[in-house]
């Protein structure tokens, strides 16, 4: 044929862009051009594609050939093209089935011996296809699991570029190759939820970990080493409801882009601890040529747990500012941006000081005041701001005794809890309470009576809260309201809130 047309996929956050890929031969001096706007690892596809088809012997045409990569506006990252590169080059002079070229998609990086090597990112790369319409998708076969998780996909998984030849309708010997392995590491979940039973003493930091599960709210531990924090943080995934399609289809999207070999589509609410070390790039994501996620967006639909948080640097805890209201996090860099979900349950941790025995009974703080006050400063206001449950934990002085909440108990509550909210919010675009929009809850059909909402009004007045706490407090009176199964709030439903969000505690 004389121009051949397939399509691959150029792959922005978890989303993806088809790119066709035409190639066509001219009667000049021998040679492959690559156009189209690729990047530097694209730019060198034309040697890995010329020797991998020559290793396989399917030697390509001894003319010139221009492969375009159309729309030509769009960057193209990576090596993920060389598979419908070299079968458009191929298909220019070797007998294909032109049908079979233009209603499939190519995802792979070729080895140089033409065998296909697996990636990250086929996921998504097959979730964008199959929503393009392209429900045919050629994988490398160590990445065969991973594709067919994509529900409607056609997945055709090749060892070598022999194997892609034959798929469409080359009639040529197939050559009996072992794929190359997949070097990523296989992404796992914990065997069994830890259980909130473990739990000692903390009835009423238990009862907010609830309320905090069932809105999706986010929450602020602070106490000494030692007071459960850690614990308590850990077991909050348990609580959540198990994902549903989508939501899996997105985090293990993710994992796929940060080099995992997904099995499975996960069900449980993912967890992320990153170290106080951490910086802005690997909190929020970046990196230069392909952007890759961040510990944020692998926290989606889930939690992120940031432990000993007054440690991390404040510029990389003020940029979880702007995902905490959008559900998503946008990076720029040049000619480029990406996006991924940022739809996260934020839980703090932090000691009342560097020591961490400020105000604790029968221990001695040695911090001076200066350095106290430096301390309790490092979380700024206007993250705080967007924190709804401020929560102060103290040391356990009881070992044992007392009725504990066990994880299965606890996640009736919640679920439950979030079924009314799910039908309360029916008509709207919303789910949880700590998505609901401010000025639908104070001027909507929603909003409550006079009577009811007087202490938010007075502290608003007084400037103990701002607007945004005020909307805060709203959501969590409402998810009270959601966890003992009334029908609207009460006074007393908003004094708890309210107590919830001056960090008082239930």
């Amino acid at each position: 044929m004389s121009v051949a047309r397939t399509w691959a996929v150029a792959l922005n956050g978890i989303d993806g862009a088809m790119v066709e890929v035409e190639a066509d031969l001219s009667a000049h001096t021998p040679g492959f051009d690559l156009i189209g706007l690729p990047d530097k690892a694209l730019g060198e596809a034309a040697r890995r594609v010329q020797n991998a088809c020559a290793n396989q012997g399917l030697p390509l045409p001894r003319r010139r050939i221009t492969v375009n990569l159309s729309p030509a506006s769009l960057p193209k990252r990576g090596a993920g093209f060389d598979v419908a590169v070299a079968i458009t080059a191929l298909a220019t002079e070797l007998p294909l089935d032109a049908g079979s070229l233009a209603r499939t998609a190519h995802v792979g990086e070729l080895g140089l011996d033409g065998r296909l090597r697996p990636l990250p990112g086929v996921l998504p790369a097959v979730h964008a296809a199959v929503r393009a319409g392209k429900q045919r998708v050629v994988v490398p076969a160590a990445c065969r699991a991973e594709a067919e998780l994509v529900s409607g996909a056609d997945v055709v998984a090749a060892v070598n570029l022999t194997d892609v030849a034959r798929a469409h309708g080359a009639l040529i010997d197939p050559r009996e190759e072992e794929p190359l392995p997949t070097p990523s590491v296989v992404a796992v979940e914990p065997a069994d939820r830890l259980d909130l039973a473990d739990v000692v003493g903390q009835r009423s930091a238990v009862d907010a970990l609830i309320v905090a599960a069932a809105g999706g709210h986010h929450m602020l531990l602070s106490g000494p080493p030692g007071a459960g924090k850690t614990m308590l943080a850990a077991r909050l995934p348990g609580l959540l409801p198990d994902l549903d399609e989508d939501r899996a289809l997105d985090v293990a999207s993710v994992r796929s882009l940060c080099g995992e070999s997904v099995l499975h589509l996960p069900r449980r609410a993912p967890f992320e601890a990153p170290h106080h070390s951490a910086t802005i790039p690997s909190l929020v994501g970046g990196g230069s040529g392909v952007i890759r996620p961040g510990a944020i967006a692998r926290a989606a639909h889930g939690v992120l747990f940031l432990d000993e948080a007054a440690e991390f640097a404040s510029s990389a805890l003020d940029a979880l500012r702007q995902p905490l209201e959008s559900g998503t996090i946008t990076i720029h860099r040049t000619g480029t941006t990406a996006s991924y979900p940022a739809r996260f349950q934020l839980i703090l941790a932090t000691n009342p000081c560097p020591c961490g025995n400020y105000g604790v009974r029968g221990a001695e703080c040695t911090c001076p005041p200066v350095a106290v006050r430096r301390y309790l400063t490092r979380l700024s206001g206007p993250l705080l701001d967007r924190v709804d449950i401020e929560l102060p934990v103290t040391r356990v002085t009881v070992a044992s005794g007392g009725e504990r909440v066990t994880t299965a108990q606890a996640r009736d509550r919640v679920l439950e809890a979030r079924e009314r909210a799910r039908r309360r919010l029916s008509d709207t675009p919303w789910q949880t309470n700590a998505e609901v929009a401010g000025p639908w809850l104070r001027t909507g059909p929603r909003r409550l009576g006079s009577a009811v909402s007087a202490p938010l009004d007075q502290a608003l007045r007084r400037g103990a809260l701002t607007l945004r706490g005020y909307d805060r407090v709203l959501r969590l009176a409402w998810t009270l309201v959601d966890l003992r199964g009334a029908h609207e709030p009460e006074l007393e439903d908003v004094g708890r809130a309210l107590a919830l969000k001056r960090g008082v505690g239930l």
